[in-house]
């Protein structure tokens, strides 16, 4: 049952296919004469054009095809050996061979060259020497810790002891009792006369001349600070009033009799001209292209109806498509005329 399901399928298929003949229980209706007898030598001339086209891609698919399996696929496999042959092979044999065996070699000669060498001089050569340096500096050490100890600190004390008692103390009472006092009455000295000389002129310069002049200057200047403070006040005054002035009259010259004509001539005769003119227009133009938007609605579907009633008339109602179930040959076929894939039968 499961092998004559798919037989009957492709049996149905088949004669919806057939030109001329509709498949049972589809319900369409038949189709015009006009398309029953062009279908015929369209389908005869297009298989003419294309049947010469689809014979030379078979043939040069199954060329290719051998093309494929009898040269290229071994042409391909011997130049793979070859490239391994002539590029791996040789690589592989000269690192495995002769590499390898040299690098190890070397390894053994740095060992027994190299390594050895240098760590019986570290343990039996520059251990002991290094020892042996360690020793004798230690033995320095407690040498010059003696020396420093019993020698340098002593002679240090006495050397800072001298230095204190014929040096330090004899500078602190040279200081203390003659610098001291004699800085200080030079000082003093020079103090008294800078004050008499320079302190005492300018203060009585400062007290009895320029702060009494200053007090005049200050209230020669606050006066007139003041006065420039009022007239300029008093300027603005009367800038204020003159601009009012001059804006009064600009107002009733002008601006009053350019509102009057606005408010009394221009806008009762625009309203008029808006209501009498333009308002009725707008509402014309509004109605035309309300007329005209719907005489070209009605002229595009009668366009459209008539259109359709002739491709109705000549060519007969549309069909519905019918799936169908579409097979390709296989890898080593191809279409021929006796099955249901030509161009011939097909829709």
């Amino acid at each position: 049952m499961d092998l004559e399901k798919p037989q009957a399928e492709r049996q149905r298929a088949r004669e919806a296919r057939e030109p001329g003949r509709e498949p049972e229980g589809s319900g369409r209706e038949p189709e015009g004469c006009l398309v029953a007898a062009i279908r015929l030598p369209v389908r005869i001339i297009a298989l003419v054009v294309v049947l010469p086209v689809r014979m030379v891609w078979d043939a040069l698919a199954v060329v290719g095809r051998i093309l494929r399996d009898t040269v290229l696929r071994p042409l391909g496999r011997a130049l793979a050996w070859l490239g391994k042959a002539l590029f791996v092979w040789p690589f592989v044999a000269l690192w495995r061979w002769v590499l390898v065996p040299a690098g190890r070699a070397l390894g053994w000669l740095v060992k027994w060259l190299v390594v050895v060498p240098a760590v019986w001089l570290y343990r039996h050569v520059l251990t002991p020497v290094g020892h042996g340096t360690a020793w004798l500096g230690r033995v320095l050490w407690a040498a010059l810790t003696w020396v420093y100890e019993r020698l340098l600190t002593p002679v240090g004390h006495g050397i800072r002891w001298l230095t204190r008692h014929l040096v330090v103390v004899p500078a602190v009472w040279v200081y203390r009792w003659v610098l001291a006092p004699l800085g200080r009455a030079v000082a003093w000295t020079v103090y008294w006369t800078g004050r008499v000389l320079f302190v005492l002129p300018a203060l009585a310069l400062w007290r009895w001349i320029l702060v009494p002049a200053g007090r005049v200057l200050a209230v020669v200047g606050r006066e007139v600070w003041t006065a420039l403070g009022h007239a300029w006040r008093v300027a603005g005054h009367v800038s204020l009033a003159v601009g009012r002035f001059l804006g009064t009259l600009f107002r009733w010259i002008f601006v009053e009799p350019v509102r009057w004509v606005y408010r009394g001539v221009l806008t009762p005769v625009g309203h008029a001209v808006r209501d009498a003119v333009l308002r009725p227009v707008a509402q014309a133009a509004r109605t035309v292209g309300r007329a005209g938007r719907r005489a070209l609605t009605a002229a595009r579907e009668s366009v459209r109806q008539a259109r359709y009633d002739v491709r109705r008339m000549l060519f007969g109602e549309p069909r519905e498509r019918v799936p169908v179930a579409r097979r390709e040959p296989a890898a080593r076929e191809t279409r021929t005329l006796g099955r249901s894939t030509t161009a011939l039968t097909k829709d």
